[in-house]
């Protein structure tokens, strides 16, 4: 097992070692780990533009995102998931299903284990359960900025005893520490391939999915521990009209007083998010954006299978 820092590369002579005439290769990825790792945050470093939202709340990421890097001798295909977790709820056990089929399906795995966090054994468990797959396992120790020198040393120790990874690295998705590094030994363990998408596709996802993701994101800024995983959002309809986007999205809680709290008093907080929310989305449409949000009660979704259905789980 080695550990990656700086100044290393992948051996140029290795087997899925990048550089010198190494064929084309293209292949899937994801990061796991527990809620909270840093997952999300990271994909976004590495595609440089926000595909996944993110927030301080764990088990904020809900839908199998894909975001495409293009490089000239590789491509390499994120696929975001959500965190593995003790479900509590029907939504809870259909996320954790989400992760598992993803990871069957990869080439290439990230083990994102926090920096400032001890390893626990939440960690240790999905190490356990990534040892029966096919798919090469590196771990990612995330959010270096966090902590000094001493401390990371010891997290890449701990982290390196959990099991048999083919690589470990430190990186910082905030500081851009080590990112590109990371990149180059994860695309180094994708097999050879033909590129899998043209060359303009940043994400295989449909823009309604993540529209709706940047409006959630908006959403759970600033609410009650309580509220976030109540939360969900479908986009209607987006209609270009002349220079202007007009999406109308509606944003669903489980109970009346849910409601109140996103919309806030006169409607300030329903507000609020559609500003911020507005701003993602014109960034991620290239276009100015008309954005009209409704509040709707839709009771206990996360355990009512039809309701579940409804709202894309």
């Amino acid at each position: 097992m080695t550990r990656r820092d700086e100044s290393a590369r992948p051996d140029q002579t290795a087997p899925g070692a990048a550089g010198g005439d190494r064929p084309y290769r293209a292949g899937f990825a994801c990061f796991v780990g527990r809620p909270n790792a840093g997952k999300s945050t990271l994909t976004n470093a590495i595609v440089g533009q926000k595909i996944a939202i993110t927030s301080s709340k764990p088990q904020t990421t809900r839908h199998v995102i894909r975001a495409v890097l293009h490089r000239p001798d590789s491509q390499l295909v994120l696929v975001d998931t959500p965190g593995l977790h003790r479900p509590r709820t029907l939504l809870g056990e259909r996320l954790n299903d989400l992760v598992r089929s993803t990871w069957s399906e990869v080439d290439v795995i990230g083990l994102c284990v926090p920096a400032n966090e001890p390893v626990g054994r939440g960690d240790r468990f999905i190490t356990g359960e990534l040892a029966e797959l096919k798919a090469t396992v590196l771990a990612v120790v995330t959010k270096t900025d966090l902590v000094d020198k001493k401390r990371l040393a010891e997290q890449l120790l701990a982290v390196s005893e959990m099991g048999e990874f083919a690589d470990v690295v430190p990186v910082s998705a905030v500081s851009g520490h080590q990112v590109d590094t990371l990149v180059e030994v994860m695309t180094g363990y994708l097999p050879p391939s033909p590129q899998l998408y043209p060359d303009d596709m940043l994400t295989e996802d449909p823009e309604q999915v993540l529209v709706a993701e940047l409006v959630r994101e908006a959403a759970l800024e600033g609410v009650r521990d309580e509220l976030p995983h109540s939360i969900a959002v479908i986009v209607e309809e987006m209609i270009p009209e002349g220079q202007v986007m007009k999406i109308y999205a509606d944003v669903y809680v489980e109970r009346p007083s849910q409601k109140a709290i996103v919309i806030g008093h006169r409607g300030s907080r329903l507000k609020d998010v559609g500003t911020r929310a507005r701003r993602q989305i014109e960034e991620l449409l290239g276009t100015r954006v008309y954005l009209d949000l409704h509040v709707r009660v839709a009771k206990d979704w996360q355990r009512d299978p039809k309701q579940l259905r409804r709202l894309g789980f």
